[in-house]
Parts: structure tokens; sequence; C-alpha cells
């Protein structure tokens, strides 16, 4: 309990205790009744204590209890404070230790991810040191010379091994900057292996001189090498191998000497066309055979289209004296799409202008069949020629991707020949489709001017004719 709640209820103790005192001082005793058979005993009169000196007594005890709990109360704030304060500084100097702590973990955490970085800059440099070891010796050895692989070399650090492999390296550009001579053995262009003298220009070129044949050499795999044809210098070779001086040189060059260098081949229309397989060889066809529909519509529309100033010089004259019969006969004598819409305008020039033109028009539209003639096979191999050629693209690619899957992609000279091979059919098509939709289009033009052509000289016909009967003239 605490001090004050002791203070309170030693105070309401007191006031009741007090209440009490007063109620029996004031209340008379109660009268006992007379006993039968007891005789009465004289009564003791109760000592008499007054409510003053009761209230002083109870005062003086509630003061003194009083300053007790006032005394306990303050040593209870003190000890208070003090175990505030205490506990404040504790409180303070775990907040600081705790702090101080966090500090170190964070650094150390640094300190963790330094070291792991630092690891891993490490193993990096030891892994780029090691692949650099390796391509440094497989390139060495490539140009005949191999590192020590005794245990002085294995067991030495890093910078020494490094400073033998540039050694090495520096020995061999200082080998490939100079001309040597040496005995040897090539490959003629007939294929035959002689003996004969090899003359090394760094180690980007060879030369090969032998009562054989003499000339530039390339490489011939393995190590070996085969005379080039088409860089014969057999002169020029034989001096520079006797140490003679020597004007033009033809040289092969070559940055490896066991790679095989084979000589490209020849590129012709018909190997070109070859490639495209199957396909390639349809669009072709297709190609000539809408060359031959061009050529073919192109000479019709030609005699069409002259055929029209003739007809109508033809048949001017009988019209203007008003002879429709001789003009039809003079048309007659004319073939063609034009002859007969004119011939059929002449037939029924007596009829109204309205039906009359009506007949043109249908007579046109009838010869429309004539003049379109192999215009729309013209434009069908137009659009076919691409699509066939994107369907020998698609097959050659899933080829190529067989051969992928069967030999992997080790040799990129396959890839990219398998590839080049499927894109000549697309190739083919277009070849074909380009010039056939042009010259398509430039045909229906000439047919749709020839037939505007053939309507004028029908309706000129008509407008003569009308000219004759009027007895005027039209002008022009």
């Amino acid at each position: 309990m605490k001090p004050i709640d002791t203070l309170r209820a030693a105070l309401a103790l007191a006031a009741f205790s007090l209440f009490g005192i007063a109620v029996a001082q004031e209340t008379p005793p109660a009268q006992p009744e007379p006993a039968a058979a007891a005789p009465a005993a004289p009564a003791t009169p109760a000592p008499t204590v007054s409510l003053a000196d009761a209230y002083r007594r109870e005062f003086a005890f509630l003061e003194a209890q009083k300053r007790e709990l006032t005394q306990r109360l303050a040593e209870a704030s003190r000890s208070f404070e003090a175990d505030r304060t205490r506990l404040e500084r504790e409180n303070a100097a775990l907040e600081a230790r705790v702090l101080a702590a966090r500090n170190e973990a964070e650094a150390a955490a640094r300190e963790l991810v330094l070291s792991d970085q630092q690891q891993e800059a490490i193993e990096a440099q030891s892994q780029l040191l090691a692949a650099t070891f390796s391509q440094a010796e497989a390139s060495l050895s490539g140009h005949g010379i191999d590192l020590p692989s005794d245990a002085s070399y294995r067991e030495a650090n890093d910078a020494d091994r490094l400073a033998r492999v540039f050694a090495a390296a520096r020995e061999r550009l200082a080998q490939s900057g100079r001309v040597r001579t040496e005995q040897g053995r090539f490959f003629l262009a007939d294929g035959r292996e002689v003996a004969g003298t090899l003359v090394s220009i760094g180690n980007v070129a060879k030369v090969g001189v032998s009562p054989e044949g003499a000339g530039a050499l390339a490489p011939a795999g393995g190590g070996a090498f085969k005379l080039w044809p088409e860089a014969r210098a057999a002169d020029a070779a034989r001096a520079l191998a006797e140490g003679r001086p020597v004007g033009t040189l033809g040289l092969f060059l070559f940055d490896n000497p066991n790679v095989s260098v084979e000589r490209p081949a020849e590129k012709t229309f018909g190997k070109w066309l070859a490639s495209g397989g199957a396909i390639g060889y349809v669009i072709a066809f297709l190609g000539l055979l809408g060359v031959l529909f061009a050529i073919l519509r192109a000479v019709f529309l030609k005699n069409a289209g002259a055929r029209v100033q003739a007809i109508i010089d033809a048949v001017a004259q009988p019209l203007a004296q008003g002879r429709v019969a001789d003009a039809i006969e003079a048309c007659k004598r004319h073939k063609g799409s034009a002859a007969r819409v004119v011939t059929a305008a002449l037939r029924n020039i007596d009829r109204d202008r309205e039906h009359l033109e009506d007949i043109i028009s249908e007579s046109i539209l009838h010869e429309s069949t004539h003049l379109n003639r192999f215009g729309p096979y013209i434009l069908l191999i137009a659009a076919v020629a691409p699509l066939l050629g994107l369907l020998g693209t698609v097959t050659g690619m899933i080829q190529t991707f067989d051969v992928i899957t069967e030999f992997g992609t080790s040799d990129p000279k396959l890839l990219s020949g398998g590839i080049s091979v499927a894109l000549v059919t697309t190739q083919i098509g277009l070849i074909v489709a380009i010039p056939m939709l042009l010259v398509g289009n430039l045909l229906n033009g000439w047919a749709e001017r020839i037939k505007d052509d053939m309507e004028k000289a029908a309706l000129k016909v008509v407008n003569l004719y009308g000219d004759a009967r009027s007895g005027a003239p039209r002008a022009g």
C-alpha cells in the first residue's frame, strides 16, 4: 500500500473512533431488568472522559502518524528519484553500448563485404591469369614454341611465369620479323609433294622453290603448304631463295599455317541457280514463262494499237460520201479488235445515238477479253514467285537446323553456307516477281489506252457519218 493510502485510512479510522466515543457519552446506559432471586448489587461509577481530551489524544496520535507518514513519503520519494536516476544512467549506458555494438556490427559487415569482394577479385584475377597462361601456351605452341613443363615453371609465382611467357613471345616476334630459309617439302598445284627450299617471310607468308615448280605457298592443313596458282612468280621466288634482288613478288598472306585454305569456288549462273534446288528451278521456269507471255502480249498490243489509225483512214472517205457498205468492206480488210469494234459501229450506224453508244461499249467489252490476253498470267507469276522463294527459304532453313542438330555449331562456314543457299530461292523469286509485276502493270495500262483509242475511233466514225448526212463537215 502506498503511504498516501495509509494516511487516508488512518484519518478515516480516527474519525470513526471519535464518532463512537461521542455516541457512547450521550446515550444513557440501559437499565437491567431486576432479577427475581438475586439481590441488587451496588453500582460502581464509570470513569468520566471528556470529549475534548479524547479528541486531543486522537488528534495527537493522528499528527504523529501524519508526521511519520510524511517522513516515509519523503524517504520513498527520495528513494524513487534515486532509483529513477540510477535506472536512467543505466539505460543511457545500455543504449550507448547497443549503439556501439550496432556500429561494430555494421563495420564488421562492411569489412566482410569488402573481404568477399577482394576474394572475388582475387579469384577473378587468378582465373584471368590461368586463362592468359593457357592462351599464351596454346598460341606459342601453334608457332612451334613450347613453354617449359618442369616444376620450376609450374610452381613459380605468377610474375615469373608472365616474365617467361613474354620473353618467349618477344623471341618469337623477333624470329617472325626476319626472312628465314630452310629445306622442306610442299605440294604442287597437281597434288604432288616435292622437296625444295622454303623461304619464310615473317610468319605471314612462305615461298617454295623446287625444280618442279616455284611460287607463293598457302597452308594445306596440318602445317603443310601447297603452291598457290593465283600467285605464281617462279623467277621472283627463285631470286628470293638465292638472295638476289626481287622486284615484285606475289604472296599469299595467312594468319594460321595449320588451317587449310581452299580456293573459292567459281560462281556461275548455273551453280547459283542449282543452289536454289528444285524450287529454284520452278521459279526460274515461271520467270521464263512470264517473259514469254509478256513478249506475246506486247506484240499483240502493238499490232492492235497500230491498226486503229489505219482503220480510221480507210473508212473516212467512204463515210464522207455516205457509202456505209464500202466503209464496212474497207474495215473488213483489217483484222483485230479495233476493226471488229468499228465494223459493229458501222453496221448499227443508223440507230439512235444512245443505242449506238451502248453497242460500241458492248463491242469494246467483248474485245477486252482479247486485249487482256496473258495479262492475268503475268500478274499471277509475279504474285507466286516470291511465295515460292519464301517456301524454298523455309525449307533450306529447316535443313540447316537439321545439320545443327546433328553436327552442332562448330563449323560457322557450314552454317553460313546453308543459310546462303536457303536465301537463294527468295532472291530468285524476287528477281522474277519484280520485273513481272512492273511489266504486267505497264502492259495493262497499254491495253486500257488501246480500249480508249478504239472507243474514240468508233465515235469518230459515227461523227463522220453524221456530218456526211447533215452536209456540214466538222472541223478536224
